[in-house]
């Protein structure tokens, strides 16, 4: 311990806390250290004390022991999983509740009057398609009085961007071959315009019905053949070879193509034209495997879910109003916040003013461990979602900060081989003030005009504020869960 004698007689050294600013006055007297320091949970404090409360405190048989221990099991089921694609099926088949007047939509629930731009025009495009209605006006009159609306992740599904699914739309049918437990995702449409970022043409119900009646029956087909197409082996491989499996799908999709490409050609129960079709349709299609994905990340999570005491993120998802988590020990409950708009590249003629807020399930990647978690092993995606190589290797650092460890299959080569960062921890998120990040397109504020750039945005601080607390609340009595 310094004594009075030291201090006044030894040379100083300072460690600043606080202000920059404050250092400057003794910078010229003695080495000074600037000590970057915030508050937790950025100054709540309500907040900050659920995080004290939520913590291990050394007695070994406290709240704290639980979370870690709910947490090692949630680890272990999201990494463990064996997520693998063994059906195509309508949604009416495979989602329940779906018949021909509901329609699942990206997000935190929200409806028809509260929905924005992209997403009303996309209801818009599905209602056409299902024939429900002859026209625009309509469509609208239907999405308006006569639609029952649900989210897809209250529903064991996801979509990219607005992520419309109505009853005839074919999906792919994931199954963790761990536990049987299924996930749902649509078939992803390509660039331009597309039902996902609200267009809703001819030319767009005109494809619909084509991936409905030939991608699907050739896909389904494809599948049985295969016995199943394993999505846990194409992702590691292609975050080997420069995806990141969100926004940059070229490795994964060109893999997937090599697979399914020879049952394709080869199935007798395709025409000639049909064949020919398909194959020319993928293989133009650089983001095909996005969606199966995404599909494969929110089956793993489902594996994860409603796990007492557990404080990992097992949902994360915009509807382009809002940006809404899930917590594994907070069951289905939504924590939400406004969304925000992306900081990113846009196309010529483009730019923040036109944009629509964070909009997509997609997200579910991040949650899963991939996507912007990954970036450190993607260079290339920032000259699509801006950025620097650099600081696309900062951000897979900082996730390894708020997250329960690294995946053990999920490897980055240029990052000594070490896992990606996977199951986001609410605790760690408040404690650190570092967000999660997410890579995305950007979608047009207006429906129909498609993608006008993509970059990165982090997910509302609010969001996790919200769940530390409903946490603490929920599981604050004697050490126990208050709904056990």
């Amino acid at each position: 311990m310094a004594t009075m004698e030291s201090l006044l007689f030894e040379d100083l050294r300072v460690i600043n806390i606080g202000l920059k600013s404050l250092g400057k006055d003794t910078s010229g007297y003695a080495p000074t250290a600037l000590l970057s320091w915030r508050p937790p949970a950025w100054g709540d404090s309500e907040a900050a004390a659920c995080i004290s409360y939520l913590h291990p405190d050394g007695a070994g048989d406290g709240i704290g022991q639980r979370i870690e221990s709910a947490n090692r099991r949630a680890f272990e089921a999201l990494t463990s999983a064996e997520p693998v694609a063994v059906d195509m099926l309508p949604a009416i088949d495979v989602i329940p509740g779906m018949d021909k007047h509901t329609i699942l939509h990206a997000g935190p629930p929200v409806e028809w009057d509260d929905m924005c731009g992209p997403m009303r025009g996309a209801v818009k495009g599905a209602i056409l398609y299902e024939g429900l209605a002859a026209d625009e006006k309509e469509a609208e009159l239907v999405a308006a009085t006569k639609i029952k609306y649900a989210s897809c992740n209250d529903c064991c599904a996801v979509g990219p961007m607005a992520g419309i699914v109505s009853a005839s739309m074919p999906m792919w049918v994931i199954e963790n071959q761990n536990d049987s437990k299924r996930a749902y995702v649509t078939i992803n449409e390509g660039w331009g315009r597309t039902l996902r970022f609200g267009a809703f043409d001819e030319a767009v119900i005109s494809r619909l019905h084509w991936m409905e009646k030939t991608l699907a029956k050739a896909l389904k087909l494809t599948i049985h053949a295969m016995g199943g197409i394993n999505l846990k082996s194409i992702i590691a491989q292609a975050l080997q070879m420069g995806d990141e499996c969100h926004n940059r799908d070229i490795a994964a999709t060109n893999l997937f193509f090599k697979m399914v490409t020879p049952y394709i050609f080869h199935c007798g129960e395709l025409t000639e034209r049909e064949k020919g079709e398909v194959i020319d349709f993928l293989g133009k299609h650089e983001h095909f495997v996005l969606n199966l994905a995404m599909g494969a990340c929110k089956v793993s999570l489902l594996s994860a879910s409603d796990i007492p005491y557990c404080t990992m993120v097992t949902a994360m998802a915009r509807n382009g109003c809002e940006v809404g988590i899930k917590v594994s020990g907070l069951g289905d409950r939504w924590f939400t916040a406004p969304a925000h708009v992306a900081d990113g590249l846009y196309f010529p003629g483009f730019g923040p003013e036109d944009a629509n807020p964070d909009i997509g399930d997609s997200a579910i990647t991040e949650t899963g461990g991939i996507g912007a978690f990954a970036m450190g092993t993607a260079p290339a995606i920032v000259q699509f979602v801006g950025g620097s190589t650099a600081q696309a290797v900062k951000y897979t650092k900082d996730m390894w900060r708020i997250t329960l460890g690294k995946h053990p299959v999920y490897k980055m080569p240029n990052l000594a081989f070490l896992g990606t960062p996977v199951g986001i921890d609410i605790r760690k998120v408040c404690d650190t003030n570092i967000l999660p990040m997410i890579n995305t397109g950007i979608a047009h504020k207006e429906p129909g005009h498609g993608l006008v750039g993509a970059g990165i945005v982090p997910a509302p601080k609010e969001c996790f504020q919200k769940a530390v607390k409903a946490f603490c609340e929920k599981y604050s009595v004697g050490g126990e869960d208050k709904d056990a």
